[in-house]
């Protein structure tokens, strides 16, 4: 039986990981940090949305970083640094520009199947995750931002999705803690929310149960395609190890681009930080004052998702500053401002911020295919939608390697260090 190894335990590793199981492929995951989706699927808007598939790759944007970029509060910021990787990338960036509707059509219909496989990996595996199947509401301050948002409706629906705008009236009554002037808003009732750290722990076990290998803490220290498969090399507190591997996929967020160098590979990939913040609802009044329907607010760019009664997730905000985690206090000051400026009844006291990495390919869209060798696949580059992607390009990578022709066995119980 074929044996393949998945580097990085995040969304996509670990959806990559299940669609190998279940068609019977031997597998074994390597993941540096203790617990699985521990970077950039720990703590992100929570969105699975279909209705914000738009790619990023329009000259509105270069105008808009532009404008912002001594804006330290701005929703997208770039760290005017010299480097060679930011602005080679953001070379290639503009060049996908004219790609700009065919990629966004594209994305769409992933994300389409993305969303009825993460529930049914869910239903199947038998875990919660705070799912909210309340659809999510795009709301608009001005006329030209409603203009605009119709125009991405027709491009959205040619990839399959039909929004439906609805007036402030109903919008309110759709979500009657909004305030503020609203000048128009349009809905996706079949997007969800939910906590993507929850879904992939909970998908972990399950690949636990079907018989993966799950090493945590462990660091990759070198791979290279050898013998129509790949040799990888790890450390961990038992030492260091190595092994052969009939195959390898690729899910390693923002390293991918250095482990796809060792495996002959270019994976242009960025890191661009995200900034969210966790209000914890600690009170009924707020618990009663928080919104329920999942918000994108367009002129801010922030997004909220309700997580069960007492978790409210607001985030936002792009920065282009390379591998900087830092949390900058300027960054999640709007997040706050925000939630309090349009939830006022919502206590701010208890707030947790959190910044991640998304891996952002030029052209927004993942890599998700085979490498140079044979045996090497890549399932990264997802960017701000990992969460809403993952399932369905792990799909097409289990559909690229095909099944195994023996099955593996199916053993029970989870190891160490997975529990919830």
């Amino acid at each position: 039986m074929a044996h393949y190894l998945v580097l990085g335990a995040g969304i996509t590793g670990i959806t990559t990981a299940y669609a190998l199981l279940r068609r019977g492929h031997e597998v074994t995951v390597i993941e540096r940090n203790r617990y699985a989706a521990m970077e950039t699927s720990f703590a992100n808007g929570g969105q699975l949305s279909a209705s914000n598939a738009e790619v990023w790759t329009r000259w509105a944007t270069i105008f808009k970083g532009l404008k912002w970029m001594f804006t330290p509060g701005a929703p997208l910021l770039v760290n005017p640094r010299p480097g060679w990787h930011k602005y080679s990338w953001m070379a290639e960036f503009m060049a996908a520009i004219p790609n700009y509707e065919r990629n966004t059509v594209q994305t769409v219909r992933m994300a389409l199947q993305a969303r009825d496989l993460l529930r049914d990996h869910a239903a199947c595996e038998g875990f919660a995750f705070d799912c909210a199947q309340r659809g999510i509401l795009h709301v608009y301050r001005s006329e030209r931002e409603l203009r605009e948002a119709r125009k991405v409706s027709s491009l959205l629906a040619k990839g399959g999705l039909l929004r439906e705008e609805i007036a402030p009236c109903e919008a309110r009554t759709l979500e009657p803690a909004l305030t503020g002037p609203l000048t128009g808003a349009i809905y996706t009732a079949d997007d969800f929310t939910g906590d993507v750290h929850r879904y992939t722990m909970g998908l972990a076990q399950a690949c636990a149960r079907r018989g993966a290998t799950l090493s945590f803490s462990t660091k990759l220290t070198q791979i290279a395609p050898n013998k129509g498969g790949v040799e990888a090399q790890w450390t961990n507190a038992h030492g260091a190890a190595r092994g052969w591997f009939d195959g390898v996929v690729v899910c390693a967020g923002v390293h991918s681009r250095e482990i796809a160098r060792q495996l002959g590979d270019r994976v242009n990939v960025y890191p661009v930080k995200g900034y969210s913040i966790t209000v914890n609802l600690d009170d009924s009044d707020s618990q009663a004052a928080a919104p329920q329907v999942s918000l994108l607010d367009d002129q801010a760019k922030i997004v909220t998702s309700r997580l069960g009664d007492t978790r409210l997730r607001i985030a936002g905000t792009a920065e282009f500053n390379g591998f900087n985690r830092d949390i900058r206090a300027d960054r999640i000051a709007p997040l706050t401002e925000w939630c309090a400026g349009l939830f006022p009844q919502v206590s701010t006291e208890h707030v947790v911020p959190w910044a991640g990495l998304r891996p952002m390919m030029p052209d927004m869209m993942p890599r998700v295919g085979p490498g140079r060798a044979p045996g090497v696949f890549y399932n990264t580059g997802h960017g701000h939608l990992g969460w809403t992607l993952g399932a369905a390009t792990a799909e097409m990578v289990g559909e690229m390697i095909g099944p195994c022709e023996k099955p593996t066995r199916v053993p029970r119980g989870v190891p160490a260090g997975l529990a919830a």
